[in-house]
């Protein structure tokens, strides 16, 4: 009985000291985390704003004559003209409110 209790006490001392080590290693890797983002010089990131335009047919339709005629029949292209009439709206707008933008379309 007493080498049964001398081998747990021996088996719980090596679990105590193995997670009291990677306790200690734990700590150095959160300081190491730590000081690396604080020397780090990486801007924040940039923010972009995306725009997507619901139902650009039905706008089409609604608007213009020869989105009636058109967009059953060439919706790819009535879908980038739409776009391209928000896009000057839009940038008609900011310029109106002294407001600075770079547009882009882009397809994905």
């Amino acid at each position: 009985m007493t080498l049964f209790l001398t081998l747990v006490s021996l088996l719980l001392l090596a679990t105590s000291t193995f997670l009291g080590w990677q306790l200690l290693e734990q700590r150095k890797l959160i300081e190491r985390i730590q000081r690396d983002q604080d020397t780090d010089t990486n801007p924040l990131p940039e923010l972009v704003l995306t725009l997507k335009v619901q139902n650009p047919l039905a706008i089409a339709k609604r608007e213009s004559r020869a989105g009636r005629m058109l967009a059953d029949r060439l919706p790819g292209m009535i879908r980038k003209m739409v776009y391209k009439e928000v896009m000057k709206e839009l940038a008609k707008e900011l310029k109106e409110r002294e407001i600075e933008v770079e547009m882009n379309l882009e397809y994905r």
